[in-house]
C-alpha cells in the first residue's frame, strides 16, 4: 500500500506531483469551449472542469486554470458574455487535445486543430460542427480564486443542439451513444461504457454487493 503525506506531496517533482494531482479524482467530462472577441476573432480549448450546478435555473460551473499570459478564452468570456460548450467525441480526441497547444493571441484554433465552427442565430460564439452535443451559455457569474490564481465561471444554459438519438425519453443524455470521451490527468483519454440505470434511492434500499 502506497501512502504520501502532505510533506511528501510538496517535495515531489513537479511532473509527478502535477500528473498525480490531475488524475488523482478520476474520470472527467471533457468539452471543447468556444468563445469569440468583439472583433469577430474565435477560439477554441478544451477543458476537463466542468461541473453540475443546479437544473432550475440550470447552471453549469466551470473552473479555467491560469496556464498562460494570455488568456484568450477567458478574456472572450468577460467581454461577450457568451460561450459555448461542446463534447469531445472519439474520433476528434486527438484534435481535441492539441486545442491544449500554446498558440498565440488571436490565432484560432478551429483553423489550427482541424474544427468546423457552427453558429446559430441566437448565440455569437461558435459551436463545434465536429460535437453531437452542443451547450450555449450566458454568462451569469465570474468569481476569481485568489488562492492559486484560477477563475471560476458559472454559466446558465440557454441553448442545447443535440443529436435526437443521444437525449433519452426521460431527459437522461445518452454519452455513449454520443461518443462522448471522458479524460483523466492532462493526456489521458477514456471511452465510457453503460454498466447500470437505477432506481431513485431511498432509505432502507440497501443492495447486495457485486462480486467482481
Amino acid at each position: 500500500m502506497k501512502i504520501i503525506n502532505h510533506e511528501t506531496i510538496a517535495e515531489l517533482d513537479k511532473p509527478y506531483r502535477t500528473a498525480l494531482m490531475n488524475s488523482i479524482s478520476g474520470y472527467k467530462p471533457l468539452n471543447l469551449l468556444g468563445t469569440i472577441s468583439n472583433e469577430g476573432k474565435t477560439n477554441l480549448c478544451i477543458v476537463s472542469s466542468v461541473f453540475h450546478l443546479g437544473s432550475n435555473p440550470p447552471l453549469l460551473g466551470m473552473v479555467i486554470r491560469p496556464l498562460r499570459p494570455h488568456n484568450d478564452s477567458l478574456n472572450n468570456i468577460k467581454t461577450v458574455k457568451q460561450y459555448t460548450l461542446n463534447n469531445v467525441c472519439a474520433n476528434h480526441y486527438r484534435n481535441a487535445h492539441q486545442t491544449s497547444a500554446s498558440y498565440a493571441s488571436g490565432i484560432s484554433e478551429f483553423d489550427e486543430c482541424g474544427f468546423d465552427e457552427f453558429y446559430h442565430e441566437s448565440f455569437k460564439p461558435p459551436f463545434v460542427a465536429e460535437s453531437t452535443l452542443k451547450i450555449g451559455l450566458d454568462v451569469v457569474e465570474i468569481r476569481p480564486v485568489e488562492l492559486n490564481d484560477t477563475t471560476i465561471v458559472i454559466g446558465q444554459i440557454k441553448l442545447i443542439i443535440a443529436n435526437e438519438s443521444i437525449i433519452l425519453a426521460d431527459g437522461t443524455v445518452d454519452h455513449v451513444t454520443a461518443g462522448t470521451v471522458a479524460g483523466s490527468g492532462l493526456d489521458s483519454y477514456y471511452q465510457p461504457e453503460f454498466i447500470d440505470k437505477l432506481t431513485y434511492a431511498k432509505p432502507g434500499n440497501v443492495p447486495a454487493s457485486i462480486n467482481p
